[in-house]
């Protein structure tokens, strides 16, 4: 199973180590092909030094995002890039959890929170989460995406 996980870089990378605890378990359901999100060395200033710049990064994510599975998105902290990705996500019918933090103190985007179809089985899904809870909640939607 391809899974596509988005995280903010340039929108702020306070929540690098929940990324990295998500990734690592998502790697047990399968090949997290943008396992980068998760790496504390990632700056804000994002991977554009290593790569061909923005062009070129927007071009290799989309080209992985076709070939996912599955999007998880840890979406507390707010990023313009993880709302396009979701928005193409969508666009593509592919299948979507993502994951908040209330204790953020933030709220999150009623574009979000509202896309959630309400069920276990609706190709989006909103999850409210605390750390002891995040390895829980994606046992039980990989269990639940195997069945179906």
């Amino acid at each position: 199973m391809n899974i596509y996980f988005c995280g903010s870089i340039r929108g702020g990378r306070q929540d690098v180590e929940h990324y990295q605890r998500i990734v690592k378990k998502l790697g047990t359901y399968g090949k997290v092909l943008t396992e980068h999100v998760s790496h504390a060395a990632l700056s804000e200033k994002g991977e554009d030094a290593v790569l061909d710049g923005d062009k070129a990064i927007h071009d290799r994510d989309m080209d992985w995002l076709t070939l996912s599975d599955v999007i998880v998105a840890e979406v507390t902290q707010p990023s313009l890039g993880v709302g396009y990705e979701l928005g193409r996500a969508v666009a593509m019918n592919k299948r979507i959890l993502c994951l908040f933090r209330p204790s953020s103190g933030r709220v999150l985007s009623a574009m979000i929170r509202g896309a959630d179809g309400g069920a276990a089985s609706s190709l989006f899904q909103v999850r409210d989460y605390t750390e002891e809870e995040v390895e829980g909640i994606l046992e039980k939607y990989f269990s639940e995406l195997t069945k179906n």
